[in-house]
């Protein structure tokens, strides 16, 4: 759709891509955000974020990106998994850097759920069949622990956990620099950075959620200095964004101002402890450290 839409508000709204859903319903929510995303709506000549409120008597002006073709299922490929854990109910994988957990508009294939399917076979948990049985993602470049539920039971069980944040995270990042304590904590809520759509960033506006992340020194070597991370919150990008917001940017990423003298930028999700969602017993797994870690825990200190 080429043509700018033009609306006047005639009541308030608790959120813009709410109301924009409703205000054109032929054009989905996500289509919608993806659009606010973008910087491609404003509300009074101010480039507008998803949760912005609507007020009566807001002019606002709308663009919506092209639609993207989407599949009606995913496809079941043949990619390696590194197995941590499974059972009936839940599979606890070692993703590899580089490989998207989900599909969506540039990565229908070769995705983590790809993966799955082709070695679990259908799993239907959670009724979207572009994220069967995902109760959490890590990012493109993040490796490390990643949860998959293969029943709805499972699903319910473990999503409840996260939100009600019961299971335990914990990663291990490469910094630059070398914090000036040997531990602490980020307590700065995360929002939409207002330019930069694609970026997160420590704020103190309206639309802005808590987000609190605990770290500590586990080794350095002046320049750059290895962290234990345990998010208490699940933001988008929260470690990343933290991260740079205590002035220690993980190394290699490109976003968060972290330099590109790594492929990727160096985080890697450590731990994860659940209850199990069936026996209810407390389980924690574990994954390696990828090799291209400068750094790593069982080093001493310098």
């Amino acid at each position: 759709m080429d043509d700018t839409l033009h609306c006047t508000a005639e009541q308030r709204a608790d959120r813009l891509d709410r109301w924009l859903a409703g205000q054109w319903p032929d054009f989905s929510r996500a289509r919608w955000q993806k659009a606010l995303t973008s910087g491609l709506v404003q509300v009074n000549g101010t480039v507008a974020r998803a949760s912005d409120p609507v007020r009566a008597g807001d002019k606002i002006e709308a663009r919506l990106p092209p639609a993207a073709a989407v599949p009606a299922h995913v496809t079941p490929e043949n990619i390696p998994l590194d197995i941590l854990y499974e059972d009936d109910h839940l599979l606890c994988l070692n993703k590899p850097p580089g490989l998207v957990v989900h599909p969506a508009v540039g990565h229908w294939q070769g995705t983590l759920v790809n993966a799955v399917l082709h070695h679990c076979g259908p799993v239907t948990a959670g009724g979207d069949p572009l994220r069967p049985g995902i109760i959490h993602r890590l990012d493109k470049d993040t490796s490390g622990c990643i949860l998959v539920a293969k029943t709805e039971q499972a699903l319910t069980a473990l999503a409840r956990q996260f939100a009600d944040r019961t299971a335990q995270k914990t990663y291990l990042a490469v910094v630059r620099g070398l914090p000036r304590t040997s531990a602490g904590s980020v307590n700065g809520a995360i929002e939409r950075h207002p330019v930069h759509r694609q970026r997160m960033t420590v704020s103190r506006g309206p639309g802005a959620r808590a987000a609190e992340t605990s770290w500590r020194v586990l080794n350095s070597d002046g320049k750059l200095s290895l962290l234990e991370c345990r998010p208490k919150t699940g933001r988008t990008h929260q470690i990343r964004v933290h991260l740079k917001h205590l002035g220690h940017p993980i190394a290699g990423d490109r976003t968060y101002g972290g330099g590109a003298d790594y492929p990727r930028q160096l985080l890697h999700a450590w731990k994860i402890a659940v209850t199990h969602p069936v026996t209810g017993v407390l389980m924690e797994f574990t994954a390696p450290l990828p090799g291209d870690f400068p750094l790593r825990p069982d080093q001493a200190g310098s």
